[in-house]
């Protein structure tokens, strides 16, 4: 239940998540709205909460005000509203601000995602072809499953379109747990790539995301660094891809795409 862009269902608007009346406008008259909008690098007044919290708690609100039969809410798999990390657990707070907003809303909580031409698969076949000595997060043993973006988008045309009741909170997970250094030479083999990984602590890299940050456009932020430091797995006792009738995409089949 992908739509393509020349779908005549299909009607692009534009609103501003950070005013009411903007959002407003664009959810009158919907059967149900979808809020993916998140930060991962603060600038100005648009900080983790405001963009988390107060303007997911807002759409939620303005959703239900207009009638919406269906809210789904995009979060991320270790969400927490007690984290110690402000983006973590700004993302915690947003899916308690959205259920508070829009009672029966559906949490989807992806693992990091990964698509053809995106910023994490991509970038480290880019680093693992350009470096031969290829720098991890800590140790490489933080678990990860990565998800296929698009499974992802098909969980939630499912989500907004069934007839019966979804559950509450989806954690959407591809079909393999890796170790970080395990997805790393998975990758690289496929790529034919035969790469020396070595360990950087966390320390070193928080301190070179606080100096990245610092630019226009930084290539890392010290949040991805946070993410990077929990496990990014999908709990077995909820509900996921399998439970919509998706069979997940695995990571080596995109790299075997990419590198055709």
């Amino acid at each position: 239940m992908l739509f393509g862009s020349d779908d005549p269902l299909l009607q692009p608007i534009s609103a501003d998540i950070r005013n009411e009346k903007s959002v407003a406008d664009a959810t009158t008259g919907a059967g149900a709205v979808v809020n993916a909008v998140s930060l991962y690098v603060e600038h100005g007044s648009d900080t983790f909460h405001t963009i988390h919290v107060d303007c997911a708690g807002r759409v939620a609100n303005e959703a239900r005000r207009a009638g919406a039969e269906r809210f789904v809410h995009v979060s991320g798999i270790g969400a927490d509203a007690a984290s110690s990390s402000s983006y973590i657990r700004s993302r915690g707070e947003g899916e308690v601000a959205v259920r508070a907003a829009f009672p029966g809303a559906v949490v989807i909580r992806p693992a990091v995602m990964f698509a053809s031409g995106d910023a994490f698969i991509t970038l480290i076949l880019k680093l693992l072809r350009r470096v031969p000595i290829y720098p991890m997060f800590g140790s490489g043993k933080t678990r990860l499953q990565p998800v296929h973006a698009e499974d992802v988008a098909e969980a939630i045309a499912r989500v907004v379109s069934r007839t019966e009741a979804a559950p509450s909170t989806l954690e959407c997970a591809g079909p393999r747990v890796y170790t970080y250094s395990e997805f790393l030479q998975s990758i690289a083999h496929e790529a034919g790539l035969k790469p020396i990984l070595i360990p950087v602590p966390f320390g070193v890299w928080h301190g070179l995301a606080r100096v990245a940050e610092m630019l226009p456009n930084p290539p890392i932020a010290r949040n991805q660094i946070e993410l990077m430091q929990i496990d990014s797995v999908a709990s077995p006792a909820l509900p996921g891809l399998a439970d919509l009738g998706i069979a997940p995409r695995s990571a080596e089949e995109i790299v075997r795409k990419i590198t055709v």
